[in-house]
């Protein structure tokens, strides 16, 4: 004996699809805001025998009445108002998609993944992506991370361009099919409180410091602490450290209360109440920046390098 299989849903036929096109969408939306079939034909520039024409069409297709006319004008059936919602989601997704492809036609890539880590991210990158753009109509998305794993991400197609930094003595592990460029110097500076006892003067020597306590990273392979270890060693002595943080932002709060100092990359120095910069005088503390895009550029990543060259150059008259 065989057992019947029973299938839930609807026997209803679907509509002809292929007698739908977007012109009978475009006549509904425009009755539905406008309230009548010659606002509606005025509003598309159009004639209202054709915009008649369109929703005869529809309604045949849908196989019920999506429009009451009216002496006082048209307005959706319950029918025309549930097809009209979602018609408007097909008609904004088909212009999103035209957009898209207008905008890959011309600048070769629909959106700018762009990697950066936080100091650059917040001082080179944020007017240089924001005109680009403006500019192009591309979408910008950011992603956040240590060079190591921007570098990755490019390898694997995630990230179109990424901002990079190391200590300047060795090259970048580029993947292939990338190229780096070396955008600035960023030196580090000796952030100390308002009320140390030097303070005033502009350039010091790590020594004269050996005695504070100093905010270091809660990881040791960290550009900073790898530079300032090196550095005090040479000058004799080995910072004393009395808290841990990775963040520049929570460092510099806490040089202001005057509880340690902290050494810092130029970009990081944010203007803060109650803390001063020095310049060190070892001029090899410091980090080289760069950016890491294809060999064979799309024009919005073109875009994206050259205005990033003229944000570091700013950035290094500005120091």
């Amino acid at each position: 004996m065989q057992t019947a299989k029973t299938t839930v849903g609807s026997s209803v036929e679907g509509p002809d699809l292929r007698s739908l096109d977007l012109r009978q969408l475009e006549v509904l939306r425009a009755i539905a805001a406008t309230g009548s079939m010659a606002a509606a034909a005025r509003s598309l520039h159009v004639s209202q025998p054709t915009v008649a024409h369109h929703l005869a069409t529809l309604e045949r297709a849908l196989g019920s009445r999506v429009v009451d006319r009216g002496p006082r004008g048209a307005t959706l059936t319950p029918i025309g108002q549930v097809f009209a919602e979602r018609a408007e989601l097909v008609l904004e997704q088909l212009a999103s998609a035209a957009r898209e492809a207008r905008t890959m036609a011309q600048w070769g890539i629909p959106t700018l993944r762009i990697g950066t880590f936080s100091s650059a991210g917040g001082a080179l990158l944020p007017a240089a992506a924001a005109e680009v753009q403006r500019r192009t109509g591309v979408r910008v998305e950011l992603q956040e991370a240590e060079t190591i794993e921007l570098l990755d991400e490019l390898d694997r197609g995630a990230l179109n361009i990424a901002l990079v930094y190391n200590d300047g003595s060795e090259p970048w592990p580029i993947p292939p099919g990338w190229r780096a460029e070396v955008l600035m110097w960023d030196p580090f500076l000796l952030a100390v409180p308002q009320s140390h006892a030097l303070a005033h003067r502009s350039k010091v020597h790590l020594r004269d410091f050996a005695d504070d306590g100093w905010i270091l990273s809660q990881q040791s392979d960290v550009l900073t602490d790898r530079s300032l270890l090196v550095a005090a060693a040479a000058e004799g002595f080995t910072p004393r450290p009395v808290l841990r943080s990775d963040d520049f932002h929570v460092a510099l709060g806490f040089v202001s209360t005057g509880l340690a100092i902290a050494l810092v990359p130029r970009l990081a120095a944010e203007p803060r109440e109650g803390v001063r910069y020095c310049e060190v005088s070892d001029t090899s503390l410091g980090r080289t920046i760069g950016v890491v895009y294809p060999e064979k550029p799309s024009k919005v990543v073109q875009l994206l390098v050259q205005r990033l060259r003229r944000e570091a150059t700013s950035a290094r008259w500005s120091t």
